[in-house]
C-alpha cells in the first residue's frame, strides 16, 4: 500500500485546486457541481454540471460535459487510447446521474508531424479508427472537433493525443457528485465487461450506464466515480478527501486497486442496492484500510496537496491576529418616507461587468423592477450621453446597484478605475447625493462593485469623498492571484435594510471570485466600524468562528471582514456574490446561500 504515496504526488493524480481557483467556476448562477465538493470543498468533479441559462425564470435542465484521454496508453496504442478515451468521457457523465439519451461528442487531436513516415501517419489514423469504432459502438455521433498536426520542435515530438469530450442533458434534481457521503455506507464495484481487444464491452457499458442512471435518481446510489489514470486506488482516496471519510477494502486485490479499470463504476450504495461486487464499507475515521495496512489519509492529502503547491499555491499561511467575532443587533429598523410597491433598481453596466443579468434576475425574483444600463465608452461624446441619461435614470429610481465583474479588465494598476471615474462626475454624484440623502434610496455593489464604492467613499462614508492616506481600501489577495470558490459569512450586523431579513449571527454560503478582495483598514476606523455596526459580515470556518485561514478567509481581510456599510446602512458592499443563486445550484458543497439582501432592499420599500 505504499503505493498510495506515490501516487498522491503523481502530476496525474495530485491536486489542481491551486489552479482551477483561478477561474471564476460560479459565473452565471447556473454552478450545480463545484469543481470541489464536500465539507471541505475538496474532491474534484468528474464533470461539468451547469443548468441551461435562462433571463428571468428557473429551469431543472443542466448540461453535463466530461473529457477522457490517457497519454500513456495513447502512445503505446493511438486506438486503444482514444477507444478508451471515448469510454472514459462517457463514462464521467455516467457518475453524474445524467442519462445518456442525447449525449454527443467531440475530440480534441494533436499529432507530431507525419512527414514521409508512413508510422508517423499511422498514428492518427490508428486514433481515429479508435474514435470511430467507439462511436458506432455506442451510437453516439462525433458534432466536430479541432485537430493538429504540427506538434513537433526540432526531435521533440508530442505522444499521440485525442482527447475525447462528452456532452448529455440531465434534471438538476437526479445529478450527485462523487465525494462519499456518510460513513458506514457500502461500496460496490461494476467492473467493465472487456471484449477480445481487451477494451470495454459497449453493449454491456450501456446496460451497466442505464442501470446507473435509474438507481442515482431511486436515492439508492449516492455517490459514484469512474476509475481513470490511477484505478480504483485514485478513485477511493479522492472521494475520501471531499468529507473527510474514511474507507476499508474488502474482497478486492491490490493488484486490481492500482490497476486501470476503465469504464467501471465505484458506487457508494444504500443498502437495498445490489448492483455491482462489495469492495468495501466507509469509515468514521480518516484512514485507507487494507487487509490490516493503515494509511493515514490526511498524510495522503497533504502530499496530494503539496506536489503543486509551489507553483499554483493554495494552502498559504495568513498570518495575523486571529479575528473575533463582531455582533451588532439594531435596535431600530430604517424605513423610507415615501413607500413603493415595486422599487426601480438601476444597474448599471460597464466595460468588463458580467453580473448584470443574475443581479436581475434576483431583482425582479425578489418583487423589484431592475433596469439594466449600459454605459457608452466607445467616444467621448457616447460617455458624455450615458452620463446625462444615467443621472436622469438615478432621478427615476430607488436603487442603485452596481454588479461585479472585471471593469477595464481591472487594469491599469487595479480594479474599478473606470466605475470611479464616471461616478464622480459631478451630475452623476449630486443624483447619487439626493437619492441617498433626501429620498431615502439604497446603494449596492459586489465584488468590482464593492470595490467602486470602497474608492468612492460610499463605503464606509455614505457620501461621494475623495481617498485619504487613512481611507479604507481593498486590495489584493494575500495569496496573490484570483480566488473562485464557496465560503461561509456570518452576519456581524443587520443594522443595513438590505440584511433585515437576517439575524446576528447567521451562517451563509456564498461564491467569490475575485483577485482584489482584501479588506484593509486603520486600527481607529476599524474600531468606529464595528462600535457603529457597519461591519456587515464576516469570513468564517466550519465552527462559525471569524478566521484567517486561507481556506475560509479568501483574500486576507483584517478581521475577516466581507462587507461593510455606511454609517446608516443604506449602502452596502461586500465581495461575496449573492446574486449568483437558485434552485439546484452548489449541490456537493451544502450550505445556505440565500441572504435575502434582495428581498430586504424590496421589502424596505414597502
Amino acid at each position: 500500500m505504499s503505493k498510495y504515496k506515490e501516487l498522491a504526488q503523481d502530476l496525474n493524480v495530485c491536486s489542481k485546486r491551486g489552479l482551477s481557483e483561478r477561474f471564476d467556476s460560479t459565473i452565471g448562477s447556473n454552478t450545480v457541481l463545484m469543481p470541489f465538493g464536500g465539507k471541505y470543498q475538496m474532491t474534484p468533479a468528474q464533470a461539468m454540471v451547469a443548468k441551461i441559462p435562462t433571463l428571468e425564470k428557473e429551469t431543472t435542465t443542466c448540461s453535463a460535459f466530461a473529457w477522457g484521454y490517457n497519454p500513456f496508453i495513447t502512445t503505446k496504442s493511438p486506438y486503444h487510447g482514444a477507444y478508451l478515451a471515448v469510454m472514459e468521457s462517457v463514462a464521467k457523465l455516467v457518475t453524474t446521474g445524467a442519462p445518456l439519451d442525447d449525449c454527443y461528442l467531440t475530440f480534441q487531436e494533436y499529432f507530431e508531424k507525419p512527414r514521409t513516415d508512413a508510422k508517423r501517419w499511422g498514428k492518427p489514423m490508428a486514433a481515429l479508427l479508435g474514435a470511430f469504432d467507439a462511436q458506432m459502438d455506442l451510437g453516439f455521433g462525433s458534432i466536430g472537433g479541432k485537430d493538429s498536426m504540427s506538434g513537433s520542435f526540432e526531435d521533440i515530438d508530442v505522444p499521440p493525443t485525442l482527447v475525447s469530450f462528452a456532452v448529455t442533458v440531465g434534471n438538476v434534481n437526479n445529478i450527485i457528485s462523487p465525494e462519499f457521503k456518510k460513513a458506514g455506507s457500502t461500496v460496490r464495484l461494476v467492473r467493465a465487461k472487456l471484449n477480445e481487444n481487451g477494451l470495454p464491452d459497449a453493449k454491456f457499458f450501456l446496460e451497466t450506464a442505464q442501470k446507473i442512471t435509474k438507481l442515482i435518481a431511486d436515492g439508492k446510489i449516492i455517490s459514484a466515480y469512474t476509475p481513470t489514470y490511477g484505478g480504483i486506488a485514485e478513485a477511493i482516496m479522492k472521494m475520501s478527501l471531499g468529507n473527510k471519510i474514511g474507507f476499508e477494502y474488502t474482497n478486492i486485490s491490490e493488484e486490481e486497486i492500482f490497476a486501470y479499470s476503465y469504464a467501471s463504476f465505484i458506487l457508494e450504495t444504500t443498502d437495498d442496492c445490489d448492483l455491482g461486487d462489495v469492495i468495501g464499507k466507509t469509515t468514521d475515521t480518516y484512514e485507507i484500510k487494507y487487509n490490516g495496512a493503515v494509511i493515514d489519509i490526511a498524510e495522503l492529502e497533504k502530499l496530494y496537496e503539496d506536489k503543486l503547491e509551489s507553483i499554483y499555491s493554495c494552502n498559504i499561511n495568513q498570518e495575523g491576529k486571529t479575528p473575533q467575532a463582531i455582533s451588532y443587533n439594531a435596535e431600530q429598523k430604517l424605513s423610507p418616507a415615501i413607500k413603493v410597491a415595486k422599487p426601480k433598481v438601476l444597474i448599471p453596466v460597464f466595460p468588463g461587468t458580467n453580473c448584470e443579468y443574475d443581479t436581475a434576475k434576483q431583482i425582479l425574483r425578489a418583487g423589484g423592477q431592475p433596469e439594466i444600463f449600459v454605459i457608452n465608452n466607445l467616444t467621448s461624446q457616447g460617455v458624455a450621453d450615458s452620463v446625462e441619461e444615467f443621472a436622469k435614470k438615478i432621478n427615476e429610481s430607488q436603487i442603485i446597484f452596481i454588479p461585479g465583474g472585471f471593469s477595464g479588465g481591472d487594469e491599469p494598476d487595479g480594479s474599478g478605475k473606470f466605475i470611479t471615474a464616471f461616478f464622480r462626475n459631478p451630475k452623476i454624484s449630486e443624483s447619487v447625493n439626493e437619492l441617498l440623502k433626501n429620498r431615502d434610496g439604497l446603494m449596492g455593489g459586489i465584488c468590482n462593485g464593492f470595490q467602486a464604492l470602497i474608492k468612492l467613499g460610499l463605503v464606509p462614508y455614505g457620501e461621494i469623498v475623495e481617498a485619504t492616506e487613512n481611507s479604507p481600501t481593498l486590495t489584493y489577495n494575500t495569496i496573490g492571484r484570483h480566488q473562485s470558490r464557496l465560503v461561509r459569512t456570518r452576519i456581524a450586523s443587520n443594522k443595513s435594510p438590505w440584511l433585515c431579513e437576517t439575524n446576528v449571527g447567521d451562517v451563509y454560503t456564498v461564491a467569490i471570485s475575485h483577485g482584489e478582495g482584501r479588506f484593509i483598514c486603520n486600527d481607529e476606523l476599524m474600531k468606529k466600524l464595528i462600535e457603529n455596526g457597519q461591519v456587515a459580515t464576516q469570513y468564517v470556518d466550519l465552527d462559525n468562528n471569524p478566521t484567517n485561514d486561507v481556506h475560509f478567509n479568501p483574500n486576507g481581510s483584517v478581521m475577516a471582514v466581507e462587507g461593510i456599510t455606511s454609517p446608516d446602512g443604506r449602502v452596502i458592499g461586500k465581495m461575496g456574490h449573492s446574486e449568483r443563486i437558485g434552485n439546484g445550484l452548489y449541490k456537493n458543497v451544502k450550505g445556505e446561500y440565500n441572504i435575502h439582501m434582495f428581498d430586504s432592499a424590496v421589502k424596505y420599500f414597502k
